[in-house]
C-alpha cells in the first residue's frame, strides 16, 4: 500500500526540537503533571491510587469511568457510543480504515488534517476535495458539495473547528451537510479534537454524532485539554459503527495504557477548571496575534473563530517553506509552511502557548518582516 507522506507531521519532525519559539504547536498551552493534579483537586491521594495500579491491560474499550466521563462532553452519547483509541490521529485512521473501501467515492474537505484526505486514497478510494477559500470565510460552499456528492458516496470527512484555518461550522451549517448526506446513506467524520476553544460561550459546537446517525465524531485530550502526551482519543458514533470500528481496532490496540486511561479521565471529571484556563489562554492570545496581524501591512487573514491556529497570507513572492526555513534560522521562530498543509502562499501559526512566547516570537517576526521589505524595495535598485 503506497501512501504520501505526512506533510505537516514531517515538518514538525524536522525542524520543532530546533525552534526557540514554537509558534507551529496546536495544543492550548500543555499542562504538567502537577499543574493536572492541581486542577482536579487530587494533590493528596493520587500516589495511593497509582501505587496500587497493576501494570496490565487496560480495560479493552477504555474504562467504564473514563468512557462515563467522555460521554459528558456530548448531549446523546453514553458509555457504549464510545470507544478509546490511541490518539485522535489513531481514531481518524481507524474510522477510515472501518468504512473505506478500494472504489468508494469520498469527500473530504480541504484544508485539512491530511489524514482525511491521504488514508482513503491509499485503500484505493476515489477522493474529491472541496477547497476552502477565504472568501467565504474559509466555510464550505453547500452548493460546491451538492455537486460533489453522489449516490455512492461513502464517507464525507472534515475537521470542526478547522485546522488550519480556526472556521467553525454551526448547528445550522452542519445541517445543512447532514440534509445533503442522509438521502445517500453517506456518512459523516467530524475531526472535533479542537472542540470546546470557540472563543465565545462555552466553547462548544454541535457534535456531528448528536446531529446525525451516521455522524461519527473524533475527539482527543491533545489540544483543548492540553495532554498530548496521553495519547488519548477516541470515536463516539452509534453501536453499530463502533462495533464495527472495533473489529479493526482489535489488530492495533488492544487497550490504552492505564496511566492514560487514569489521568484522562480525572482530566474529564475536573473539565471545567481545565476549559476555564483553555479559554482565558486561546481568548487572550488570539487578540494578542489580532492587534500583531493589524500593524503588519504585508500580513493578512480571516480571523478565527474557533480553535489554536491560524492561516497567515504573506505578501512576498517566495514560497512557503523557504519562507519558514528562514525565519527559523534568522530568529528561532517556527510556523508551519502552507505547503505542508497543501495551501501555498499561506503560514500556519498556533497562537495557544504561553502568552509570552507568543509576544516575544511575533515581536522577532516583526522584525524578519521588516527585512524582507526592504529586500525588496532594494531589489528593483539593484537590477
Amino acid at each position: 500500500m503506497r501512501i504520501d507522506p505526512f506533510g505537516v507531521e514531517i515538518w514538525m519532525n524536522e525542524f520543532e526540537n530546533h525552534c526557540a519559539y514554537n509558534l507551529a504547536e496546536t495544543c492550548v498551552a500543555s499542562l504538567d503533571i502537577g499543574e493536572l493534579l492541581e486542577l482536579a483537586g487530587r494533590n493528596d491521594d493520587v500516589m495511593g491510587d497509582l501505587r496500587a495500579m497493576k501494570m496490565t491491560y487496560g480495560a479493552i474499550e477504555g474504562s467504564d469511568r473514563l468512557r462515563d466521563a467522555i460521554s459528558t462532553l456530548y448531549q446523546h452519547q453514553q458509555r457504549h457510543n464510545i470507544v478509546v483509541t490511541h490518539g485522535a490521529i489513531g481514531a481518524n485512521a481507524l474510522v477510515h480504515q472501518t468504512l473505506v473501501e478500494p472504489g468508494d467515492h469520498v469527500i473530504a474537505i480541504r484544508p485539512t488534517y491530511q489524514q482525511h484526505y491521504s488514508i482513503p486514497e491509499s485503500y484505493g478510494a476515489t477522493v474529491d476535495i472541496l477547497h476552502l477559500r477565504p472568501e467565504n470565510g474559509f466555510l464550505p460552499d453547500m452548493a460546491e458539495l451538492a455537486r460533489l456528492i453522489r449516490p455512492e458516496t461513502r464517507l464525507i470527512a472534515f475537521a470542526n473547528p478547522n485546522n488550519p484555518t480556526g472556521a467553525l461550522m454551526e448547528h445550522d451549517l452542519l445541517q445543512e451537510v447532514i440534509a445533503l448526506a442522509r438521502p445517500h446513506g453517506s456518512w459523516i467524520l467530524c475531526d472535533e479534537v479542537y472542540r470546546g476553544t470557540n472563543h465565545q460561550g462555552d466553547g462548544f459546537a454541535p457534535a456531528i454524532a448528536d446531529l446525525y446517525e451516521r455522524g461519527i465524531s473524533v475527539g482527543g485530550m491533545s489540544k483543548t485539554f492540553s495532554l498530548a502526551g496521553l495519547r488519548l482519543g477516541w470515536i463516539a458514533a452509534n453501536p453499530d459503527l463502533i462495533a464495527a470500528v472495533s473489529i479493526h481496532r482489535d489488530y492495533n490496540t488492544i487497550s490504552v495504557g492505564m496511566l492514560d486511561d487514569y489521568f484522562a479521565a480525572m482530566a474529564l471529571e475536573s473539565k471545567d477548571r481545565i476549559l476555564e484556563r483553555s479559554h482565558r489562554i486561546t481568548r487572550g492570545n488570539i487578540e494578542i496575534l489580532a492587534d500583531w496581524v493589524a500593524g503588519e501591512p504585508d500580513i493578512s487573514w480571516v480571523r478565527p473563530r474557533a480553535g489554536t491556529t491560524a492561516l497567515l497570507k504573506y505578501d512576498f513572492d517566495m514560497p512557503s517553506r523557504d519562507f519558514c526555513v528562514r525565519l527559523l534560522e534568522e530568529t528561532g521562530v517556527m510556523f508551519t509552511p502552507g505547503s505542508a498543509l497543501h495551501i501555498e502562499g499561506w503560514l500556519r501559526i498556533g497562537y495557544a502557548n504561553d502568552p509570552q512566547i507568543l509576544t516575544d516570537g511575533l515581536s522577532r517576526v516583526s522584525t524578519f518582516l521588516a527585512r524582507l521589505r526592504a529586500e525588496r524595495e532594494a531589489a528593483p535598485a539593484q537590477s
